[in-house]
């Protein structure tokens, strides 16, 4: 019984360091941020691991330098800009937790357990055929005679 124990204790040992290990990468992945920022720097976009805008600097020359649509559009290239690299910094804090032939830019992107066939985008006009047949209500028939009163038929 004294083996049984010891190698219950041994997996329990190795469970927690794995355990610990897995908490710590999650920490590091939490902590992730990028940071992209205009080539006249009045423009700065921050994101979080997943490529969420965390923080946006916009320094007061900027509403001199860029009309409305032109800071929009800036914005919107700095927040992919820093998402691009908070997703390579994320793939470079996972990458060593995972098994070996674990591609993590494709785990974190959701699609690391999934083939070549099921990653094409169905076709446009299948889907517009399918949808087109769900949404017909050509053939339906709204009412229902039964049970609605006809003239003559309420017994007077």
């Amino acid at each position: 019984m004294t083996e049984y124990r010891a190698r219950v204790d041994e997996l329990l040992a190795d469970y927690r360091r794995s355990r610990d290990h897995l908490a710590g990468v999650q920490r590091e992945l939490a902590a992730v941020r990028a940071t992209a920022s205009s080539g006249d720097g009045l423009v700065k976009a921050t994101v979080g691991p997943q490529g969420a805008l965390t923080g946006l600097e916009i320094g007061n020359a900027a509403y001199r330098e860029y009309g409305p649509a032109e800071l929009a559009k800036e914005i919107v290239r700095l927040v992919d800009t820093a998402g691009m690299k908070a997703f390579t910094s994320a793939e470079e804090v996972l990458a060593p937790a995972l098994p070996k032939g674990t591609d993590p830019h494709a785990l974190l992107r959701g699609t690391a357990d999934l083939d070549a066939a099921e990653l094409v985008p169905a076709e446009p006009a299948e889907e517009a055929k399918e949808s087109a047949e769900d949404d017909s209500f050509e053939d339906q028939v709204w009412l229902d005679d039964e049970g609605w009163p006809t003239a003559g038929s309420d017994g007077r």
